[in-house]
């Protein structure tokens, strides 16, 4: 006879409510559902649906008494954590359930070491003492798999890699042995091989400790691999669950169906011939200089971008693929010449590299970046107006009406509305913040933007809409892209060529068709591997 599994978690009808002024927002509208002992159950839908805040509500963690709770239980070992005492919960805290948070750069303290951060933990949930906190410390950390263990503890958080960053934040999480793993997004901005080893490391210590791992996603190709059961919500509400394999092989909604199907839809005619030269890049070096000694002397360099060559021409996208420190930013950094270079770059001909700030600021408004992260990079105290025509302060003499027609115009051609002008960034969502970062840059009529990772962080589904923006937009106005990215559906569905980095150096440059089916490096075959894997 078979064992019916141990629930571990149960929630029942849970409701969050948020007031803001005078209005009470619902994002969470009763929702209910178990999670067993040793499973991962996936949490899947798009930003805002309410997968993070109600994984949140489970220890308490929203803004009270601005969050509240009109209905629902969150039932754990017969206690209801909705009615815990702040005490008990911090007993359960870190102890029993733990949580893995999406940005680690967010979550860790950047003014402690490794080691700092993670006895912390021992100490306050275990009672360990200094020696026993630091051995098992370093424990942790070669759990995880960190490489040489021992020098990371003593490193700060900015020194390490965005993958060894989730890394110190699991083996944080997992310090006191819980039962439960809360795991918000744990891999949305990382490189598609990172995100496999973190996910297999996940899984194989859930093996090791019998953890539950409820794993809060929107990449529903990581919850194929990774999770036995899986609930689909929609606008607060679940509106599918069940096995993995029964609810991604047969979905009964239309909105799992939309999910599962969306993809990026790649260049109609991705072998065009394009003649009119933009940028000529020749041998462009980036090396940043390691010093050491009382006379800071520089015993060596990292060579972040090492002799890259390419050329851009009018209309065509060259996107740029690898891991995190392969030196894609830096390359993007340089030739916005927010970075200085060795080599050569021209632009219709025109030698660039040698020009002083003062110089190329003619040039500027003809080469313009869109940045990762649009709620960094978009001021929170300006309107959107004030944001997009920012540029035009300085680069036009567009005055008045001429000036707001240009902005309102920009916001139209990105997909937004006119009531967009007034309002402020944290009043959009991550998509609509990408697009109001690429009217910015639009407004100002260049030939060249270069985008860094513009859909990391996004909805697969988000993720196609700015796709299919960026390809009207270029072929409206014959835009030459540099793109940017560790996500190689995307790439592959708006490159013309693709650069192939690791290290700082080119490991492969050819056209998109050959990458992608037939690859000469083997690192190449290995990122193309983990990406179409689980995807």
């Amino acid at each position: 006879m078979a064992h019916s599994p141990q629930t571990l978690l149960q929630v029942e009808n849970l409701s969050v409510e948020f007031t803001e002024g005078e209005q009470n927002i619902r994002a969470v509208r009763g929702i209910s559902y178990q999670l067993y002992k040793g499973e991962t159950l996936a949490l899947v839908g798009e930003s805002g649906s309410g997968k993070s805040v109600s994984a949140l509500s489970i220890l308490k963690l929203l803004p009270y008494p601005k969050a509240s709770h009109p209905s629902g239980k969150v039932l754990y070992n017969d206690q209801d954590l909705l009615h815990c005492s702040e005490r008990d919960l911090r007993k359960i805290r870190g102890n029993q359930i733990s949580v893995v948070f999406q940005e680690p750069m967010t979550s860790l303290n950047p003014l402690h070491t490794v080691e700092k951060q993670i006895c912390e933990v021992l100490e306050l949930h275990l009672g360990l003492r200094k020696n026993a906190a630091t051995q098992r410390c370093l424990e942790l950390l070669k759990r995880v798999g960190i490489p040489k263990a021992d020098q990371r503890m003593k490193a700060y958080p900015h020194e390490l890699s965005g993958g060894q960053r989730q890394r110190v934040m699991i083996a944080m999480a997992l310090a006191s042995e819980p039962e439960i793993l809360i795991a918000d997004e744990p891999t949305t901005a990382l490189d598609v091989t990172i995100q496999l080893q973190i996910l297999e490391l996940l899984s194989s210590l859930q093996e090791q400790l019998q953890l539950s791992i409820l794993l809060i996603t929107h990449d529903l190709g990581l919850v194929k691999h990774f999770s036995q059961r899986v609930a689909v919500m929609k606008d607060g509400e679940i509106v599918e669950s069940g096995t993995t394999e029964s609810v991604l092989s047969q979905p009964q909604h239309d909105y799992t169906r939309s999910l599962i199907n969306a993809s990026p839809k790649p260049l109609t005619n991705p072998q065009q011939n394009f003649d009119e030269e933009l940028i000529k890049a020749q041998n462009i070096k980036v090396w940043f200089p390691l010093k050491r000694g009382l006379l800071n002397r520089t015993y060596d360099h990292i060579k972040a971008v090492n002799g890259i060559s390419f050329t851009l021409h009018k209309g065509q996208t060259i996107g740029i693929v690898g891991e995190s420190g392969s030196g894609k930013t830096t390359l993007g950094l340089a030739l916005a010449k927010l970075l200085s270079y060795e080599g050569e770059m021209s632009y219709r001909q025109q030698r660039l590299d040698h020009l002083k700030q003062k110089q190329f600021r003619p040039y500027r408004n003809k080469i313009q970046m869109v940045f990762q992260d649009p709620y960094g990079s978009l001021s929170p105290r300006m309107s959107i107006e004030e944001i997009v025509g920012e540029g035009l302060e300085i680069h036009s003499t567009l005055q008045g009406d001429e000036k707001l027609q240009a902005i309102k115009q920009a916001l139209l051609d990105v997909g937004l509305e006119e009531s967009a002008l007034n309002r402020y960034p944290h009043e959009f969502s991550g998509g609509q913040r990408q697009r109001i970062a690429i009217a910015r840059a639009l407004v100002l009529n260049p030939e060249v933007i270069i985008f860094d990772e513009p859909t990391s962080a996004l909805d697969r589904s988000v993720q196609v809409q700015v796709v299919e923006l960026l390809q009207s937009l270029q072929e409206k106005f014959q835009l030459a892209y540099l793109f940017i990215s560790h996500d190689l559906s995307v790439v592959k569905a708006l490159s013309h060529e693709i650069i192939v980095m690791k290290e700082g150096e080119v490991l492969e440059h050819n056209d998109t068709t050959s990458i992608f089916e037939a690859p000469q490096s083997p690192y190449t075959q290995a990122l193309i591997n983990a990406a179409f894997d689980h995807s």
